[in-house]
C-alpha cells in the first residue's frame, strides 16, 4: 500500500510538474522578449566599430501587439548601424500590418534580408513530434503570402537590400560591405550555384575595396554555411531554428534544430569550420513561433545586437 501510494505521489508531482512547465512556455516565456548581445572582431585594423540588429523569425500575426512593440522599442533603443533579416517574418495572411508597426523605426537604416518559407506560405497546423524524426516536411496544402508587398515595404520603404540568391553591396558607417545570400534552404529554393556570378558582378562595380563580407541564409544548412565560407564570407547569419523553441533548462544544446546543424550550434554566436577557415555564425533564436505552437520553454524569443570591432580592437575575434 505504501508502495502504490508513493508511486501516485510521483505521478501527481509529475503531472504538476508538465502543468506547470505548459503553463510558463504558453502563458510567460514566449512573451519574455531578450536581447542576445556578441562582440566579434571581424573587421580590418582601425576601423570604427558597427552595431548590427539581427532579426529573425517574427512570425507576426497582427493581434501580437507586446512583440511588435517590443521590437519596435528595441530598434530606438539600439539605433543600429546595419539590420540582418534571416526571415519567416510572417506568421499570418495579415502579418505585414504587424510588420510595419514593429520596424517603422528602422526606415532609413541600411539591411540585408533573406526568405524564409514563412515570408510565402502560411504556417500550418503540425504534429511537433514529427520534429525529433528530422526536419520538416512541407504541407501538402498552404496559403500563400503576400510576398510581393512585403518585399516591396523591405526593399522600398525601408531601403533594404534583398539577398535572395544574389549578392550585393552597401556602405555602411563609412565601411564598404559586400554581402550574399540564399533562398530558404529548407525548402531546397537556395540557389548556391547562381552566388558566384552574382559576387563577380558586385566586384565589377567600381566601388571601395570591401571591408568586410557577410553570408545571410534562412535556414543554417551545412551546405549553405560551408559554400559561404568557400566564397569568401566573413560572418555569416542564420534564423530558422528558433534555438530549438523548447530546451532543458542551462542545456548547451537545443532538442532539435530542424535542419542539419549541429544541435549545440542552434541558438547563439558560434564557429563554423570549412574550407580551412573559422569564421563567426550566429543564429538567432528569433522572435516568434507558429501561431499553431504557441510555446516556449528554456529558450527566450530573441534579437542580437552584435558590435562588429576592429580585427585589432579584441583578442579573440569571437565573444559572447
Amino acid at each position: 500500500m505504501t508502495s502504490r501510494r508513493t508511486a501516485l505521489a510521483g505521478l501527481s508531482a509529475a503531472g504538476a510538474v508538465a502543468v506547470g512547465a505548459t503553463v510558463w512556455g504558453t502563458c510567460i516565456e514566449r512573451f519574455l522578449f531578450t536581447v542576445r548581445r556578441h562582440e566579434v572582431a571581424v573587421l580590418p585594423p582601425g576601423s570604427p566599430s558597427l552595431t548590427v540588429l539581427h532579426l529573425s523569425d517574427a512570425h507576426m500575426a497582427p493581434w501580437q501587439h507586446r512583440k511588435q512593440d517590443w521590437i519596435a522599442r528595441i530598434a530606438e533603443q539600439t539605433q543600429p548601424d546595419l539590420v540582418v533579416n534571416t526571415g519567416d517574418n510572417l506568421g499570418h495572411e495579415e502579418g505585414l500590418a504587424g510588420i510595419r508597426r514593429a520596424f517603422a523605426p528602422l526606415r532609413g537604416v541600411p539591411g540585408l534580408f533573406v526568405h524564409g518559407s514563412n515570408d510565402v506560405v502560411a504556417p500550418s497546423a503540425r504534429n511537433p513530434l514529427r520534429y525529433f524524426q528530422g526536419p520538416s516536411q512541407r504541407a501538402h496544402r498552404a496559403t500563400l503570402l503576400d510576398t510581393p508587398a512585403m518585399d516591396a515595404y523591405f526593399t522600398d520603404e525601408l531601403g533594404w537590400t534583398d539577398l535572395d540568391n544574389t549578392a550585393g553591396a552597401l556602405e555602411v558607417a563609412g565601411i564598404r560591405l559586400e554581402a550574399f545570400g540564399v533562398d530558404d534552404a529548407h525548402r531546397d529554393w537556395d540557389d548556391l550555384a547562381a552566388l558566384p556570378d552574382a559576387i563577380a558582378a558586385t566586384r565589377r562595380r567600381r566601388t571601395p575595396p570591401t571591408a568586410l563580407r557577410l553570408g545571410v541564409t534562412h535556414a543554417p544548412y551545412r551546405r549553405v554555411l560551408d559554400r559561404f565560407i568557400e566564397l569568401g564570407a566573413d560572418m555569416i547569419f542564420a534564423g530558422h531554428t528558433h534555438g530549438g523553441q523548447v530546451r532543458i533548462p542551462f542545456s548547451p544544446s537545443a532538442l532539435v534544430a530542424n535542419c542539419d546543424i549541429p544541435l549545440d550550434q542552434a541558438r547563439g554566436l558560434s564557429t563554423w569550420h570549412a574550407a580551412g577557415r573559422s569564421v563567426p555564425l550566429n543564429v538567432s533564436a528569433g522572435l516568434g513561433h507558429s501561431i499553431y505552437a504557441p510555446v516556449r520553454f528554456g529558450c527566450r524569443p530573441e534579437a542580437s545586437v552584435i558590435t562588429l570591432r576592429a580585427a585589432d580592437s579584441l583578442r579573440a575575434p569571437v565573444t559572447g
